[in-house]
């Protein structure tokens, strides 16, 4: 099996208000995210790769145009926690590349979440 990643950055603020009010993310505050995502196969294309890395530019121009410098919860459905911005970008991603296999959204250097379809406890 082969497996690729390519990492994106963007900033943006959110707020948590569903917390309580003394929990530190029900104020509004923001990151600098990091949104890595990984392409896997079993066999290579015929120029030796999983997938070009330039053919992931679609998802750096989503990212940009919507996420950058933006209030997630203006943009997003849900609540803008990692765990739900890594399946909104894995469902992106997904639709158009089917070889994802899965999508890690960091906030800090320190805390991640990963959306990766059928991996279990």
């Amino acid at each position: 099996m082969f497996r690729i990643t390519k990492e994106f950055h963007f900033s943006a603020s959110h707020q948590l208000t569903h917390l309580p009010c003394d929990h530190q993310c029900h104020r509004l505050h923001g990151h600098n995210y990091i949104v890595v995502v990984e392409l896997a196969g079993k066999e290579l294309n015929s120029d030796g790769f999983v997938r070009d890395y330039h053919e992931l530019k679609p998802l750096k121009d989503y990212i940009d145009g919507t996420f950058d410098h933006r209030h997630l919860n203006d943009v997003l459905d849900c609540h803008s926690t990692a765990e739900n911005m890594a399946k909104h970008f894995y469902d992106w991603c997904h639709a158009r590349w089917p070889e994802v296999t899965a999508v890690k959204v960091s906030e800090t250097p320190k805390t991640w979440a990963e959306y990766r379809p059928g991996f279990g406890p």
